[in-house]
């Protein structure tokens, strides 16, 4: 595939992704960034979000909770807190996730970043229809 990067995305649980894509989109915690070839050498951490991938097999959808993205001009590779394709998410998922968040929220010092991840978790859950 012309101007194409290697894709990587690994959970704790499993290696979701190694393909050949035309462009990455990662939810970043500082914005949305799209990685194609030929990008800066980056680093970012993940909020939660969906990550997509297009190559030629389409694009594929995958939310994530959290983890890092190393971006180089040639590769993506993500690791990622929790990572599932999104024809796997379902609302048992989506409960566990808010449920986790609002607690962690009920235990922290930072209660904006608190409040920031729930919020995070129910625009994704809204996104993914959920």
């Amino acid at each position: 595939m012309a101007g194409s990067v290697q894709f990587d995305l690994v959970s704790p649980e499993r290696r979701l992704a190694s393909v050949s894509a035309s462009e990455v989109q990662i939810p970043g915690a500082d914005g949305d960034l799209t990685a194609m070839e030929g990008h800066a050498p980056t680093i970012t951490t993940l909020r939660p979000g969906i990550l997509k991938a297009l190559s030629s097999e389409g694009t594929k959808s995958y939310v994530v909770t959290g983890g890092f993205a190393e971006i180089s001009a040639t590769g993506v590779s993500v690791l990622a807190e929790r990572a599932v394709p999104v024809e796997e998410a379902n609302a048992a998922l989506f409960d566990a996730l808010l449920a986790e968040a609002r607690d962690a929220a009920a235990t922290t010092e930072d209660k904006d970043a608190a409040e920031k991840l729930v919020a995070d978790m129910l625009a994704l859950r809204a996104a993914v229809g959920q």
